[in-house]
């Protein structure tokens, strides 16, 4: 255990756990701030005897020192998803605890799901006002295993008394309690069986008289400044958006892709913006991740994970890329004939949709597409439809081929070869095809910069044609 003597600062950064190269992190002294990291501020909490026993977790905006937060609620989100998605638990935390402040929202969303709750204590701010719903929610998190703590306490008040059977954990503000009312305080809070915190230690005097007035843990500058932990941005990678896809393409259980989801945070932030869309249409508040799993669907999770994969995770790229733009249109035309070459088949017309986004990772991979479908546990339909050109799908994908190609001797070929189809058939739905796309990006994209489940002013939501 990492053990402080008194204003061992100096001496702390080199005993507690760092972001280190081999964990692909940068150190807290890198270059300045740029577009490509992010930043988490980290302070240690310790004992009586000088061990470290937690770090509270900061939001940051830069590698300076200081705390500029607008949004509580956000705040929380990006301390949450720069830990989990970027920097990593180990590289920050080592094998430590993490006290993460939470407003009202975060405490009541389901953000907070997707830490582990033997790692982490929710801190609820003092902005936080206590009643019956609120008294149900930290029951439920602490049966989930969370620990609560309470912060910025510094008199004995019916806010305290209040939350005092909720919590496990009270913050005493030594800068605003009186320094012979602190055996006071702490007391109260042991009697009920809480550990006292001691935040707000500045000075020797101050760690003497927290000492003296029985505290058990102890928080502030005369221990250690909060150290700045500096990482690469990861936006949801390719390889995760991938592999979610190979998840969705064999039907897999809810239980499973709540489980994938929230080994990448930041893909579930940018999924629920995008499905909160006028596209989609929430008819109620979410409360889980299990939940708008349930009500969006597979369906449309998988759409957006492949425009994800294609846009590189930037939502921008689904209005500007050409790979993308073609990915989306591939996929929607190969469905949409998929419809008119067996009718009511939803399940063939599901796979010629993922048919045609496959048909185009080697593309973003630089790869041969031989090399990228041998890496995926794809579908045997898709994979010889890919390689071999064989089936239904085979023909779906030689015809939008060559629709986009606008040869007119491969049109002809291809509609020769799927009953029913004629040139003018193709190029009717290769319009069907992009006017979708253009629908439903300018849709996700209000929602993104609107806000989940909000259109623009004046736009009223509107259920896409198939549910879509």
């Amino acid at each position: 255990m990492v053990r402080l003597q008194k204003g061992e600062c100096s001496k702390l950064k080199a005993r507690v756990p760092s972001p280190t190269l081999t964990d692909g992190q940068l150190a807290s002294n890198s270059k300045a701030a740029t577009q490509e990291c992010v930043y988490l501020g980290r302070q240690p909490i310790l004992d009586r005897s000088g061990a470290l026993i937690a770090f509270e977790l900061l939001f940051r905006t830069g590698t300076a020192n200081v705390a500029q937060v607008t949004d509580e609620a956000d705040a929380t989100a990006q301390v949450i998803t720069r830990l989990v998605g970027d920097i990593g638990l180990r590289a920050a935390l080592g094998e430590h605890t993490a006290y993460v402040n939470v407003d009202r929202t975060a405490l009541t969303s389901d953000l907070v799901r997707l830490l582990p709750p033997e790692r982490f204590v929710l801190e609820i701010l003092e902005t936080v006002t206590f009643d019956e719903a609120l008294f149900r929610r930290c029951n439920d998190l602490r049966r989930a295993g969370f620990r609560l703590a309470l912060d910025d306490v510094s008199e004995v008040s019916p806010r305290l008394l209040a939350f005092l059977p909720c919590v496990d954990i009270v913050k005493i503000d030594l800068m605003e309690c009186p320094r012979e009312r602190l055996a006071e305080m702490a007391g109260i809070v042991m009697l009920h069986g809480k550990v006292a915190i001691a935040e707000k230690v500045e000075t020797p005097e101050d760690h003497d008289a927290a000492m003296r007035a029985g505290f058990e843990l102890f928080q502030g500058y005369h221990f250690a400044k909060p150290q700045v932990l500096t990482s690469r941005r990861i936006t949801p990678s390719r390889d995760a958006l991938l592999r979610m896809l190979v998840l969705l393409s064999g039907e897999p259980w809810i239980a499973e892709l709540e489980a994938e989801l929230k080994r990448i945070p930041n893909l579930v932030i940018q999924l629920l913006r995008l499905l909160g869309s006028s596209a989609v249409g929430f008819p109620r508040t979410i409360s889980s991740l299990r939940e708008a799993i349930m009500v969006v669907g597979t369906r449309q999770i998988t759409r957006w994970t492949q425009l994800l994969l294609f846009a590189d995770g930037h939502l921008g790229a689904l209005r500007s890329d050409p790979l993308t733009r073609l990915c989306a249109t591939r996929a929607r035309f190969m469905e949409l004939a998929a419809g008119r070459l067996r009718l009511d088949d939803d399940r063939f017309a599901d796979t010629a949709f993922m048919t045609g986004v496959f048909s185009l990772v080697h593309v973003l991979f630089g790869t041969a597409i031989e090399d990228s479908v041998s890496t995926l546990p794809i579908h045997t339909d898709i994979r010889r439809a890919l390689l071999e050109r064989y089936g239904g799908l085979g023909l779906l994908l030689n015809a939008t081929e060559a629709a986009e190609s606008g040869d007119l001797m491969a049109i002809r070929a291809a509609c020769e070869a799927l009953p029913g189809f004629t040139p003018n058939d193709l190029t009717m739905l290769g319009l069907a095809a992009a006017a979708w796309y253009d629908d439903q990006v300018q849709g996700n994209l209000d929602a993104a910069n609107h806000g989940p489940g909000r259109a623009p002013a004046g736009q009223k939501k509107q259920p896409g044609p198939d549910g879509a």
